[in-house]
């Protein structure tokens, strides 16, 4: 069997051990054989190995109603070593996430007039600014001199004006809107 078959046999899908992962869990995962052998499907890593597909990092964005946003980048090559190279590779791969769901999502869904554009707070505009160089929620914290749960707070707000469903996706939106540069 060819590995389209494999690939669109819901059975195999249901019981993939990454695919399992991006529908339970926002966080990324690192995969290779050990995650197939792990969950008792050695034979599905050999398969898909064949192919190429042996090492990978994959990602997926959760949207309302249940739907599902995965991306990931599959290698015939061991990934490094070095957990911050690793740690690289994966915020790359989420940053991409966002703007492919984000062009996925304006070719997919029909163009609708945006509405008022909301107003967003000093702070909240700030934290996505900082968002958007790449500084997480603590280093936010320690930078503005503020507790990490109050930038959150900030981000969560802002994310929920713009009708976002992540802090990325949010930072996507005002860089569009122009609320940021």
């Amino acid at each position: 069997m060819g590995y389209r078959e494999i690939f669109y046999d819901r059975d195999t899908g249901k019981r993939d051990p990454v695919m399992q992962h991006c529908k339970t869990k926002s966080v990324p995962i690192v995969w290779d054989q050990s995650t197939y052998t792990k969950a008792g499907l050695g034979d599905k890593w050999e398969h898909q190995a064949r192919f190429g597909y042996r090492h990978g990092i994959s990602v997926a964005m959760h949207l309302p109603r249940g739907v599902h946003f995965t991306v990931g980048v599959d290698r015939d090559q061991s990934l490094p070593d070095c957990a911050a190279e690793i740690t690289r590779m994966t915020a790359d791969l989420q940053l991409s996430a966002v703007h492919l769901q984000d062009a996925a999502l304006r070719v997919l869904v029909p163009a609708s007039p945006e509405q008022d554009i909301p107003s967003l707070t000093s702070r909240e505009l700030e934290c996505l600014r900082w968002t958007m160089e790449g500084k997480t929620a603590w280093e936010l914290g320690r930078i503005l001199g503020i507790a990490e749960n109050t930038v959150v707070r900030h981000t969560s707000n802002a994310a929920q004006k713009l009708g976002c469903v992540s802090k990325h996706q949010a930072v996507i939106k005002a860089l569009r809107l122009e609320l940021i540069r």
